[in-house]
């Protein structure tokens, strides 16, 4: 079955292109099923390339999919057209009496301040909270991953001294877990951030488990079956041209920033980049969803039931 996005979204069309398998509301409602209930709660600057990125990933799998946007009830966006929120955008104080299957947490380009210091911060702690008894398994995604881990965990986020950027190999230390399912002994992640967690922070924390590492950038993938968790800090979803876009607005920018290693064919930005990572991306978020159907209820309304 296909993930269920309006008509008028602009991954509808993208993602109706690229093969997956969409479904408009009205041809949802005919369907003799219980669709699972998945929330992305998008922080991204870049709210339409986000949502097409995770509709992507998550429409891949047999199941019918109802996925809700979700915003920040205060927070305006200043780089996504008003009419665009208003019309495919939930604020979270509406949709705070609904349970969820699922809810993914994105990233945000905040790193450099304190959790404290973010202008939402008090109403992020809030869904966090809200989540464990209104969502059946959360997935916190690079900054989000990271907010989520200080919140429940006290795991710092630390600084680095230079941008970890490019593409990564990682290790697959649990090939029997479930959500690995199908992973190579090693696969390649694209990266962009400029702070880390550190693999010492997550191995004093009887509660988590790290499930892909990188020699190079640390900590990945992290499990955290206490809270029905999984937080990711580097970027499965991506497009094949996302690190190049990065990359191009730094150098407009002026600001400081390093050639993404081990993405344009011979390090050289004059040539294409290449897209190492596409196949274990369906698979994670595949294996993610799958897991959710084995084990959420089938009455949603028992959700959060302990």
């Amino acid at each position: 079955m296909p993930i269920n996005i309006p008509e008028k979204l602009p991954a509808y069309h993208v993602l109706l292109r690229e093969g997956v398998m969409v479904m408009s509301e009205t041809r949802a409602r005919r369907q003799d099923i219980r669709p699972l209930e998945i929330g992305l709660l998008n922080l991204m600057p870049k709210k339409i390339q986000t949502e097409t990125q995770f509709a992507r990933l998550i429409g891949a799998t047999p199941l019918q999919i109802n996925l809700t946007l979700i915003r920040m009830s205060e927070h305006q966006s200043k780089t996504t057209a008003a009419a665009h929120m208003e019309a495919f955008y939930e604020p979270f104080r509406a949709i705070r009496q609904r349970k969820f299957d699922g809810l993914i947490v994105t990233g945000a380009p905040i790193e450099h301040l304190a959790f404290e210091d973010v202008t939402y911060w008090d109403e992020l702690l809030e869904i966090f909270d809200w989540a464990q008894t209104n969502v059946h398994s959360l997935f916190g995604v690079c900054w989000g991953a990271m907010a989520m881990l200080w919140h429940w965990h006290g795991v710092e986020k630390r600084m680095l001294k230079k941008k970890a950027f490019g593409c990564f190999h990682h290790r697959n230390n649990c090939p029997t877990s479930p959500l690995l399912r199908g992973f190579s002994d090693e696969c390649v992640i694209p990266v962009s951030r400029w702070t880390e967690v550190t693999a010492e922070d997550i191995n004093a924390n009887a509660d988590l488990r790290v499930l892909l590492d990188s020699a190079q950038v640390g900590p990945c993938l992290i499990e955290d079956l206490a809270r029905r968790a999984v937080y990711i800090f580097n970027h499965f979803e991506y497009d094949t041209g996302t690190l190049a876009e990065e990359y191009a607005r730094d150098l407009a920018n002026g600001t400081p920033i390093n050639l993404p290693g081990n993405y344009f064919i011979g390090d050289d930005a004059g040539n294409p980049a290449r897209n190492r990572w596409r196949s274990h991306g369906h698979l994670l978020y595949g294996n993610w969803v799958n897991e959710i159907y084995q084990s959420t209820p089938f009455d949603l309304n028992a959700i959060g039931d302990r």
